[in-house]
């Protein structure tokens, strides 16, 4: 975890000469947003606050300093004070970071802000990745959901959407809301770990567990899995030894 986050942030000069420029490097003359500062690593947490302090880092493999000038913003869940207590985080690094605090309520109390986020969330990653754009029609659902993930549960399910690319079809694309914000959907499959494939493999992969997970509701019955997601039988029995899932029964 901690080479992980650090190849990230400070980049890495490799053996052949080439360099794999950090996100501290990039973000270099603007503003670096680091989400759930609290889940960095302690001994990567030291060397963020020498940037802080310093503005100047080393890659990793490397000797000499490289000099930035950043902005810092950190996102973050925890109760930071707690962290510090229990000691996951840095109590010195916390007050270079801490010079302007702003708290956002949850979500589900700015359900005036959900419409606009979808709206946002559909531009946004269906422009990025070339998916079709759609539109949701019915937000009671949404709006009278919980969202114990914040903000990110509702960009996820957006995503999850796009990969899975309902289009036109109302009643499907109702069909994956639900069944994806329901607790066996979310411990199953990953959307951003899923995002780091190529679309195609990304598409199969949401595609078969949705489905696999759907059979499983309906105890295998493939007639009443299809009538459900709103496919015909035959459709679904080839989709199904297409992603090569085997009968349930």
């Amino acid at each position: 975890m901690q080479k992980k986050y650090e190849l990230e942030l400070f980049g890495e000069e490799k053996k052949d000469g080439s360099i794999f420029y950090g996100a501290l490097e990039k973000a270099s003359g603007g503003i670096l947003l680091i989400d759930e500062v609290t889940e960095i690593p302690l001994e990567t947490q030291s060397k963020i606050l020498r940037v802080v302090i310093d503005q100047k880092f080393k890659r990793i493999n490397s000797n000499h300093d490289i000099k930035v000038d950043v902005r810092i913003i950190c996102t973050n869940s925890k109760d930071v004070q707690q962290e510090i207590k229990i000691g996951n985080f840095r109590e010195d690094l916390f007050h270079r970071l801490n010079v302007f605090n702003i708290k956002i309520d949850p979500l589900n109390n700015r359900i005036d802000d959900i419409p606009i986020l979808i709206d946002y969330f559909i531009e946004n990653i269906c422009e990025a990745n070339n998916f079709k754009k759609f539109r949701i029609i019915d937000n009671n659902y949404l709006l009278n959901y919980d969202w114990p993930g914040n903000v990110r549960e509702l960009r996820n399910l957006i995503e999850r959407i796009a990969i899975l690319s309902p289009g036109d079809d109302n009643e499907r694309l109702m069909n994956i809301i639900k069944e994806s914000l329901s607790k066996s959907i979310e411990d199953e499959f990953s959307v951003t770990e899923t995002l780091t494939v190529p679309l195609k493999e990304a598409r199969e992969s949401f595609e078969k567990q949705y489905l696999i997970s759907q059979l499983k509701k309906f105890s295998g019955n493939i007639s009443k899995t299809a009538k459900f997601i709103g496919m015909e039988r035959s459709a679904l029995h080839r989709k199904l030894k297409l992603l090569g899932v085997k009968d349930l029964n």
